[in-house]
């Protein structure tokens, strides 16, 4: 009876947010002709470059008429919308959102660089380099949550790993050596957030503000207290770019996937290696296994709380390289608090990309080009309040936590605690 009657109800949900969303979408349309297209000067051009600097071909640059292309991508934000009131998308709902809110992004661009130049291909370098820690951070959660263990520690493991990489890596001479502990740090305190939440069954979340509570604080002692007085113990180096031959000289795309450091194939390295280990290896049938019944898993064999251990530990590891970029792939040297709430930010991409490594990977390029765009609003001199630039990844985060995406639902036995009879 309760299934009949819940049957009803959901198609109602889905009725009420079909239409929400054909709202949404001819809203971003009136608003991108009214703002970016009606508020360009008639006449001007936007021009985007298509070279990085170390590109190997020069291409000529892209120029857009600045008023008509605005207009052009409003007008197909309204007609998105005006499909989706009338008969909907269905399940493809979601990806047309991103389509009309990449329509109403590349308006708002083109009225940016309105009788300017934008260099498109920097710019989603950059993108893809600030997705680097949210996309480790986020395959830490979903190491963890995947097997039952709700993990919010992940910006305390990437804050402390920064540290022990860049006071490590200077007192070594060695970015490996500091690359390397960063990782065992991260693990070290992924092996404290296992113990407390599974051998002393303490409240996950509590459990992990803890450990957040305690790595900001010791960072920001010890830096103080050794940092600031021996200088000599914060330039760790950073890892230089490799360059994958051939690869790296076609035009674009590769100075973009094939010119990096270290972190960013590593990245792609795990995405792609944790996305097989899960959805087709024994191991990933038993950690989704222990994350979705750990009940019926034990009955069948599988250590429940030996799975959620090593899972926990893996994941501290995996923000360790997360925490590890920011001083030895990027800045070269730690900062107090230089994390700067990634951590949290790689939660909501983890939520937003469904607790799926390649899911996780796409929101992360999401919250990369809000933290990019900022930067590149600023050069271009956009009438904007900074504020209110700086504000544009945490916005992308409370959109998405919020729901507007879709409701995502977590492994079922996510942040229950598991008793062996």
């Amino acid at each position: 009876m309760s299934t009949i009657a819940a049957a009803p109800a959901t198609s109602r949900v889905s009725i009420r947010r079909a239409r929400v969303l054909g709202i949404v979408f001819m809203a971003l349309g009136f608003a991108a002709a009214w703002w970016f297209g009606f508020g360009s000067e008639s006449g001007l051009d936007s021009t985007f470059g298509l070279n990085s600097r170390s590109s190997e071909v020069d291409l000529p640059p892209l120029a857009l008429p600045s008023r008509e292309t605005a207009l052009l991508l409003a007008a197909i934000c309204v007609f998105l919308g005006a499909i989706q009131l009338t008969r909907g998308f269905g399940k493809q709902a979601n990806l047309i959102l991103g389509v009309a809110v990449g329509c109403f992004i590349l308006a708002f661009l083109v009225w940016a660089a309105r009788d300017d130049s934008l260099n498109m291909v920097g710019m989603l370098q950059s993108t893809l380099l600030r997705s680097v820690p949210i996309t480790l951070g986020a395959l830490s959660g979903l190491l963890c949550e995947r097997s039952g263990v709700i993990n919010i520690a992940i910006e305390g493991m990437m804050l402390t790993a920064a540290f022990m990489g860049a006071i490590v890596g200077s007192a070594a001479g060695s970015t490996w050596v500091g690359l390397i502990l960063a990782v065992l740090a991260g693990g070290l305190l992924g092996a404290l957030l296992a113990v407390l939440s599974i051998r002393y069954r303490v409240d996950q979340i509590v459990g992990g503000t803890v450990i957040n509570i305690l790595a900001l604080g010791l960072t920001s002692y010890l830096s103080a207290q050794i940092l600031a007085r021996y200088q000599n113990l914060n330039s760790p180096g950073r890892f230089p770019v490799i360059e994958i031959p051939l690869l790296s000289d076609i035009p674009i795309i590769g100075p973009m996937l094939f010119a990096n450091n270290l972190f960013i194939y590593l990245m792609f390295i795990l995405v792609i290696g944790i996305n097989i280990a899960l959805f087709r290896s024994r191991w990933g049938l038993r950690v989704r296994a222990v994350g979705e019944h750990p009940k019926a898993a034990d009955t069948v064999g599988i250590k429940v709380l030996g799975v959620r251990y090593r899972n926990v530990i893996l994941g501290g590891m995996v923000a360790g390289l997360a925490g590890a970029y920011f001083t030895l792939g990027s800045v070269g040297r730690f900062d107090e608090n230089m994390t700067g709430g990634r951590g949290f930010i790689a939660l909501a991409a983890m939520i937003f990309g469904r607790w799926n490594p390649i899911g996780a990977f796409g929101a992360a390029l999401v919250f990369g080009f809000a933290d990019s765009l900022q930067n590149t609003l600023a050069i271009l001199q956009v009438p904007i309040a900074s504020e209110f630039l700086l504000m544009a990844p945490y916005i992308a985060t409370i959109l998405v936590v919020a729901g507007v995406v879709g409701r995502a639902r977590p492994p079922a036995a996510d942040g229950q605690l598991y008793i062996k009879e």
